[in-house]
């Protein structure tokens, strides 16, 4: 009788080849659109995806004042920070986050979305968020991102 033996190969260095992607944010809604980039950052999409190793691609997001939240929650929806000291929390709503800066809230959303460990603060540096619709990484040619 013969024995089969497969063996599983774990993502290295030496297998992963990272892709650039660009995502067009114009009427995409922030939650969905933000699982699918963080899927990506996190490198979910490829065969040989593991856990314990950071094969994600680079993703760049344009256009991120055009992003759309549903229902009420531009209006109602809270973000919190709190320095650490007392009287040290402040709460932004999401008009005035958007309307300041909207790439924050792009980079938050994604971000909430990857590891909270050093491989998932590797795997955000590979987010590039742009309120345009240029951006300066054209010489690494990204792929057309469609959701």
């Amino acid at each position: 009788m013969r024995h089969l033996s497969f063996k599983t190969q774990s993502a290295n260095e030496k297998i992963v080849v990272r892709d650039w992607y660009v995502v067009d944010a114009t009427n995409l809604t922030l939650g969905r659109m933000s699982s699918k980039v963080a899927a990506i950052l996190r490198g979910k999409n490829k065969a040989y995806f593991t856990p314990h190793f950071d094969c994600g691609d680079y993703v760049i997001i344009l256009n991120s004042n055009k992003v759309i939240l549903t229902g009420k929650k531009m209006d109602q929806k809270e973000y919190q920070t709190f320095s650490g000291y007392p009287g040290g929390q402040k709460i932004e709503m999401a008009h005035e986050i958007i309307g300041r800066n909207s790439n924050q809230m792009v980079e938050r959303a994604v971000k909430g979305m990857l590891p909270k460990n050093r491989l998932g603060r590797a795997m955000y540096k590979k987010l590039f968020v742009y309120e345009g619709a240029e951006h300066p990484h054209k010489a690494q040619t990204p792929k057309a991102l469609k959701f």
